[in-house]
């Protein structure tokens, strides 16, 4: 008998693609998750969807557990099959939904690392200096860095940012975050000065024909997330948080706002985040600043 599991694994990730709206790398994330399921219940003899029950889900996950993975991981799969059986039930392709009982280790949540400010404004400074030249490519870096850390938004937001989707006239960017969400997000006025600098020096980039990239490399194409991973790991390589990746920019950019005072459901307007048990996260970073600040500062700490 042929196996069936796989072409239903398929099926679902289209779904989360076209109905869900989900990005490339998610729904990547969960088809992976499926199929190393369905990769172990081939081996178990399970080549229907229907014979699938909760003892073979948790045989799966000890299974996962063996290969010495994180609680982390664990937690990520068992949430992925969870909406795998879920979507499963209501596609009819089972009578019962056996992954609405699967538990898993809670992942550990670590604190994110945070950039201190006057690394930051040493990073600032340097890329003030680079840009005085008029080079093209570090006005635009100038530009990149400035807003992610203004705006707090993600990498793949701040690629995907079109000419049109600045509006220098309030200060604020449109951006198209996860699940095709789009938020409105405001910058202050040294990302203002960068963007203006780089939006007069674009054209020397060259855009190629009907490119709308806010962002051009250097064929005129819209910039890559890879490219501005690479160029923000190596700014904050030799800070002392040891951070990589604009991701770290992100993190600081809301325990800073926290920090100073913000509000945690503007923070989490401004993030983008879907659950505001998320942005309390940065609640924690602050709280620890604090506390690591105290130990330091006070004479009977």
């Amino acid at each position: 008998m042929e196996s069936t599991l796989r072409p239903i694994a398929l099926e679902f990730a289209d779904s989360l693609k076209t109905l869900n709206g989900y990005s490339v790398n998610t729904v990547k994330s969960y088809l992976v998750d499926v199929l190393d399921l369905i990769a172990f219940l081939e081996t178990q003899k399970v080549l229907d969807i229907s014979e699938l029950d909760l003892s073979l889900l948790r045989q799966w996950l000890w299974e996962v557990s063996q290969r010495n993975a994180a609680n982390s991981t664990l937690a990520r799969k068992s949430a992925a099959i969870r909406s795998f059986t879920a979507w499963c039930l209501d596609r009819g392709y089972l009578q019962t939904d056996p992954g609405q009982r699967l538990k898993s280790a809670k992942a550990q949540r670590h604190l994110p690392k945070v950039v201190a400010k006057d690394s930051l404004d040493e990073i600032f400074d340097h890329l003030r200096i680079l840009a005085e030249t008029s080079d093209p490519s570090a006005t635009r870096d100038r530009a990149i860095f400035e807003l992610l850390y203004a705006t707090g938004c993600r990498v793949s937001e701040i690629c995907g940012l079109d000419v049109l989707s600045v509006d220098l006239g309030r200060n604020v960017l449109r951006v198209m975050g996860k699940g095709s969400k789009e938020r409105v997000v405001p910058f202050g006025l040294p990302a203002r000065d960068a963007l203006d600098a780089y939006i007069t020096i674009r054209e020397k980039l060259t855009p190629v024909a009907g490119e709308t990239a806010l962002f051009l490399n250097s064929k005129g194409k819209r910039l890559g997330v890879r490219a501005v991973y690479q160029l923000v790991a190596s700014l904050l390589a030799d800070t002392p948080s040891g951070a990589a990746g604009p991701h770290t920019l992100r993190h600081t950019a809301a325990t800073h706002l926290l920090d100073g005072g913000a509000d945690l459901r503007a923070v989490q307007e401004l993030l983008g985040h879907a659950s505001l048990g998320t942005t309390q996260i940065y609640t924690h970073v602050s709280v620890e600043r604090l506390r690591e600040g105290y130990k330091n500062a006070h004479p009977r700490a």
